[in-house]
């Protein structure tokens, strides 16, 4: 079930609790891991082992950080409304109105396959606010200051 942008109050707690307890936990676990292996590599001089980690810690360190980023900024539903102002200004001028970003996010999210996500972020190269993807977790080229996601609800059996 599609969850209506914003609401995430309507996803359940149990779908909740397994994507902190369990998902979430295992990108910070291989972090750790991979950090300690760039440690030893480090002492040992090892250039090779230490250029193999950075896949690892980037993908790992992105989960994370856009993991912390989704737990930090959720917010109960009825504190999340859209006021007038810069960022309403600003949404309007990008999408044409707050539906039409809606409208463009909702596919965004959906259409990521595997770890990634969608996000609603200023570019300031365009100076505008944009729609992007962040496949296996990395966006090099967005600079976030809110966090709008689609989430899927769907029970950890069927995944």
């Amino acid at each position: 079930m599609l969850i209506e942008i914003y609401n995430i109050a309507n996803i359940s707690a149990e779908t909740m609790t397994i994507h902190h307890t369990k998902h979430h936990n295992t990108y910070v676990t291989n972090l750790n891991a991979a950090l300690e292996k760039l440690d030893g590599a480090v002492s040992a001089g090892d250039v090779s082992a230490i250029i193999a980690m950075q896949g690892a810690i980037k993908f790992n360190g992105g989960g994370h950080l856009n993991h912390t980023l989704f737990w930090e900024n959720m917010c109960d539903p009825s504190s999340s409304e859209l006021k007038d102002g810069a960022l309403s200004d600003m949404i309007t001028s990008s999408f044409g109105s707050y539906e039409a970003m809606k409208n463009s996010m909702a596919p965004a999210a959906v259409g990521v396959q595997g770890s990634g996500w969608a996000w609603l972020g200023y570019n300031k190269k365009s100076d505008r606010l944009e729609i992007a993807t962040c496949p296996n977790q990395v966006r090099d080229d967005f600079i976030f200051f809110c966090l709008m996601i689609a989430y899927i609800d769907i029970p950890n059996d069927q995944c």
